[in-house]
């Protein structure tokens, strides 16, 4: 087997640069708008884990999981999740102290 090519145990996405799975806030914003009926991408959330206030658009959004993933762009925690199922849409908010919507 070639030493540059994956073996069959390796992880998807092995040998990819992290910073490649990287997208901004504005990629979760036709998934966020089907659950909040608008752009939520201009909405203000503040951390839970170091209490930056920044609109969503800023977040790191992570798009290669089972769903969406965004992290705080100033301490990289978990501010919001996103599955999709069957059916529903499941939203975890827990890294996000509050969610500024509107103005």
């Amino acid at each position: 087997m070639d030493e540059t090519e994956p073996s069959a145990t390796a992880r998807p996405g092995a040998g990819v640069d992290a910073a490649d799975l990287r997208l901004d806030g504005n990629a979760a914003g036709g998934a966020l708008a089907e659950i909040f009926g608008g752009d939520v991408t201009v909405a203000l959330a503040t951390c839970a884990h170091c209490a930056t206030t920044a609109a969503l658009a800023t977040a790191v959004v992570y798009v290669h999981a089972p769903g969406l993933v965004l992290r705080c762009s100033a301490c990289d925690g978990v501010i919001l999740r996103l599955v999709r199922l069957p059916g529903r849409m499941l939203v975890d908010l827990a890294g996000t102290r509050t969610l500024e919507l509107g103005g």
